[in-house]
């Protein structure tokens, strides 16, 4: 039976709100413990909190249909406390797995915050236990929880939550951990799966064609290579420049044709398995899936490099492993593409991230009011709010007003009288400065963790996302305890002195 955190102290144990946490160290690790003893040692928000994760359990798939466990059943697992802390370090700090692994076996204040004392030495995590049990953190249940430590933030900084809240609206570029894509590296992406897929599959069973499958991927491979070294001519000799073209084309013509050889075996190599030794088709996914990619990268090379064919945009994809990867383009210097997925914040005038989304496949000016919705019926005073020019659109300038009493969002293009009445106005020119430090919010979420989506998957994406804005305000509520009490310690020291 899982607890969110054990009722019964070890010996040994230090109480979480007995944990000494150095306030005058400028690493980012106690200012995170800090926030999260807050929560602990604060009965009320510990109390909604601890219902909140409740919710998390495991879940498990039988007969392709998932169902949740009930907490009450099953192993011992993590704590649902033990994930919260971890999940906030592994953001807070943008560490990867194997550093959070080594701060949870050996850092002796983060083992106290976990609950263990100084007895328990034989009590180590796993790598894989982590990694499991992180993932059962869900956006649902940080969205809730963020909102608890933004209420409980504003309490610390005696604010009312009932007041009005101000907010800053912007989206920035969540990159996703891929290559950079060409056509003819996503087909050898796609063969190189296919081939190692069906070389398992032939050392259970006999498979026709794949006894030399090492052999059969240095092949494409050195194909690849060739076709990656040749240049278009660039001599003023016209005879030279098409047959330049012609040896190119053949190099393409000749790469595609072997994919199709390997591409043609391993699915015949798929009604092999499914005929023949009656596989189930839930275990051929990945060669079901990469098939298919292998046949779309065939055809757009054939049609861009032999046809002379323009690819549309949207027939395009840009990763096999992470296909919710987007080529975006926001025009900034020195940074002609970004390869990820937007991601939209709203920031409140005190730093704390109020909500977030997602934008797959959409842009500024679509998620201005859905983010507006989503924020107020979270925060139901929230009131005002500011954008930049990429959130207009002439439906968004009454939208909003139907739910804001203050709209800050510039206009594109040349601006009419009453326009420039609006946007002159001392008001509205005032929370347009303001609206720049929204960016300062953005590189704080950048520098731990919304660099790089290292999880793979659009579901681990968007459970990213979450838990680095939770593990972003969980920071920020530690940031305003560690300043309390450093003033505090300032105070009690000038008296000592007087």
């Amino acid at each position: 039976m899982r607890n969110v955190f054990p009722l019964q102290m070890s010996i040994g144990q230090v109480g979480i709100s007995d944990i000494q946490i150095d306030v005058s160290s400028r690493d980012d690790i106690p200012v995170i413990l800090l926030g999260l003893q807050h929560i602990y040692t604060t009965l009320p928000l510990r109390a909604a909190v601890f219902k909140i994760l409740e919710e998390v359990a495991p879940t498990k798939v039988d007969n392709e249909v998932e169902k949740v466990v009930s907490i009450t059943k099953g192993r011992p697992g993590m704590d649902q406390w033990s994930i919260l802390v971890l999940g906030a370090l592994r953001l807070g700090l943008n560490a990867d797995y194997d550093r959070i692994l080594e701060l949870a076996n050996q850092h002796r204040t983060l083992r106290e915050m976990l609950g263990h004392g100084c007895f328990d030495v034989d009590q180590r995590y796993c790598l894989q236990t982590l990694k499991d049990n992180l993932e059962l953190l869900t956006p649902k249940v940080m969205a809730r929880i963020n909102v608890e430590v933004i209420r409980a933030g504003y309490r610390l900084l005696d604010l009312d939550v009932h007041a009005m809240i101000r907010g800053r609206c912007d989206s920035f570029v969540l990159k996703t951990d891929v290559h950079f894509p060409t056509d003819t590296n996503l087909l050898y992406d796609a063969i190189r799966i296919l081939i190692q897929v069906c070389s398992k599959w032939h050392a259970q069973h006999v498979l026709p064609g794949w006894r030399n499958h090492e052999s059969n991927r240095r092949q494409f491979k050195r194909q690849y290579r060739k076709l990656q070294k040749l240049k278009h001519s660039t001599s003023k000799n016209e005879d030279k420049k098409a047959a330049k073209e012609r040896e190119i084309q053949q190099a393409y013509q000749d790469y595609i044709d072997l994919a199709g050889v390997y591409l043609d075996r391993a699915q015949t190599s798929i009604e092999v398995l499914k005929n023949d030794y009656k596989i189930p088709e839930i275990h051929l996914a990945d060669l079901h899936t990469f098939s298919q990619h292998a046949e779309r990268q065939i055809d757009q090379i054939r049609r861009r490099a032999i046809l002379d064919e323009t690819i549309p945009h949207a027939e395009k994809v840009f990763s096999l492993f992470q296909p919710h990867t987007e080529w975006i383009s926001k025009g900034k210097a020195g940074v002609p593409v970004e390869l990820g997925l937007r991601v939209c914040i709203m920031e409140d005038t005190h730093g704390f991230i109020l909500h977030s989304q997602v934008m797959q496949k959409t842009t500024d000016e679509k998620v201005a009011v859905p983010m507006v919705k989503a924020t107020k019926a979270q925060f139901p005073s929230f009131n005002a709010c500011s954008f930049d020019q990429g959130f207009h659109s002439p439906d968004n300038q009454k939208e909003l007003k139907n739910h804001l009493e203050h709209v800050v969002l510039p206009k594109k293009g040349k601006l009419s009288k009453a326009d420039q009445e609006r946007e002159y106005a001392p008001e509205f020119r005032h929370a347009k400065r303001q609206h720049s430090a929204v960016e300062s919010a953005i590189n704080a979420l950048e520098v731990h963790g919304l660099d790089k989506c290292p999880d793979h998957g659009i579901d681990a994406f968007e459970r990213y996302v979450a838990l680095a804005v939770l593990s972003r305000n969980i920071q920020k509520l530690g940031t305003i305890k560690r300043d309390a009490e450093r003033q505090r310690l300032l105070l009690e020291k000038q008296k000592l002195a007087a």
